[in-house]
């Protein structure tokens, strides 16, 4: 009898004449969630007793099941790559499923051979699968013809799968969002299809309660285009863009709604009205722009600012842009949220200004000018979100490897950064505005309807917070 390890560099086979009666090998794999998802995937059986906690909790099992075959597969690997190995041919499996196998369970499979056919070249093993306590999940026989030429190779080199629901994260924060009234909200110039639809889903999300505000006969005429109906008693007429913005401002500075959203018409157009100096919605903060991008492989959500409106930010500036991000994380339930000043190094030095501001800023954190959450720079990109690189570089922070929110040294930086974490990572965005008497939803042609739902119910969460004062 001989065993094969579970890792291997090489496989060998095991020719139709080495083989003995009662020789077995035998492999170890523990089922996780990812394995379940990629069966599914690969498969397409997307039964819920796989793939869905509360329905699998209503079963007899009440938990969720690996797929049988996922088993199976593992006794086809272990014949294929060990016993016999390369070169096999399957001819008949039979399989019985004894108990099913559980998320964390440990199982064993091992292939024994119990019957040679020199002549015809046919194998029959023996084929069992073992959960941790030694239990028979799976057993059966296998039927194949096995290889009459040796082989011996190196294991090829497998792509990583990476595995990512797209849409989860925001779809956690528009569920958290429905359960606030709808925000009462300026659709700005709402005079093409993607704008009209993106605000009406929204709408039906239970995200937002619309005014639609600019020229009347264009609105009606898009809606009819999109094949929907407008209550024309929510519709506030102006003559173009500009005075679209305008009247939407004056229904915030009348309390009738309570934040806005971009249509069609350029940011500089709505955002003049807003920092209009006696007419708009200004504050004492500087306007800013936060997104919010949620990147696969990465453990959490990540904010970056200021990326669509602060050009070249001085201390006050940037003081003000990290404030109101701490401000929407906190307002989406990030307790402690945790802000990056990036720069090139993690090094205080006058040839930088960027990491003389960055050290202004944590201390300004460290005087109480800045509050809530926890603040460090200047860090490069890697230091603030690899704790590896952290580690590589012995670097002591409650934020370094762990940011939730990068604060970008100026517009471009942050541009760049949030728009190839979009078109190399696949992150999904969604952003606001903030620092106005409202939130400021804008959206851009390209955003897809999550990412429009994303922003308004970043929108829902920080106007609630501001209405309770916790921001």
């Amino acid at each position: 009898m001989s065993e094969t390890r579970d890792t291997q560099d090489l496989i060998e086979n095991r020719t139709l004449e080495e083989l003995s009666i009662g020789e077995s090998a035998e492999m170890v794999r523990v089922l996780e969630q990812s394995d379940i998802e990629l069966f599914a995937v690969m498969s397409g059986d997307v039964n819920p007793a796989h793939l869905d906690a509360a329905y699998a909790n209503g079963t007899a099992l009440h938990h969720v099941i690996a797929h049988g075959m996922w088993g199976g597969a593992l006794i086809s690997a272990v014949l294929g790559t060990r016993l016999p190995g390369p070169g096999t041919i399957y001819v008949d499996q039979s399989l019985h499923f004894r108990r099913p196998v559980a998320i964390g369970d440990t199982i064993t499979v091992r292939v024994t051979v119990a019957q040679i056919d020199l002549d015809s070249g046919q194998v029959t093993l023996d084929c069992l699968c073992r959960n941790q306590h030694g239990k028979v999940a799976i057993e059966g026989q296998a039927q194949v013809l096995a290889p009459r030429q040796k082989v011996r190779c190196a294991v090829t080199a497998l792509p990583m799968v990476r595995m990512h629901m797209p849409g989860a994260r925001f779809g956690a924060l528009v569920d958290q969002a429905r359960s606030l009234p709808p925000l009462a909200t300026a659709v700005v110039h709402p005079c093409d299809a993607l704008s009209l639809t993106g605000a009406l889903q929204a709408q039906s999300a239970g995200l937002i309660d619309p005014y639609w505000v600019g020229p009347i006969a264009r609105i009606i005429a898009t809606a009819t285009e999109a094949g929907v109906t407008l209550d024309p008693g929510r519709i506030i007429d102006a003559p173009h863009s500009h005075g679209a913005a305008e009247a939407a401002v004056a229904l915030v500075r009348a309390g009738q709604v309570h934040a806005l959203m971009k249509g069609k018409l350029h940011t500089d157009e709505l955002l003049e009205a807003v920092l209009h100096r006696t007419l708009g919605l200004r504050t004492e903060r500087r306007l800013s722009h936060v997104f919010a991008l949620d990147v696969p492989d990465h453990d959490r959500m990540l904010f970056i600012t200021d990326a669509a409106i602060n050009i070249a930010p001085d201390l006050t500036t940037l003081a003000d842009i990290v404030q109101n991000a701490l401000d929407l994380a906190i307002a989406l339930g990030i307790e402690t949220p945790r802000a990056a000043l990036l720069s090139a190094v993690e090094t205080v030095t006058a040839k930088l200004p960027s990491t003389l501001l960055a050290a202004a800023i944590c201390k300004m954190h460290d005087r109480g000018q800045i509050t809530g959450g926890l603040v460090d720079g200047p860090l490069a990109f890697d230091n603030a979100i690899s704790p590896m690189a952290v580690a590589a570089k012995g670097i002591v922070s409650e934020v370094a490897g762990r940011a939730d929110i990068l604060v970008a040294p100026n517009l471009e930086s942050g541009n760049m950064i949030a728009k190839q974490l979009i078109h190399l990572a696949r992150a999904e965005s969604a952003g606001v505005a903030l620092g106005a008497s409202v939130p400021i939803i804008l959206t851009s042609r390209s955003d897809s309807a999550a990412a429009r739902l994303a922003s308004c119910a970043l929108a829902r969460l920080l106007a609630a917070a501001s209405q309770k004062g916790a921001v």
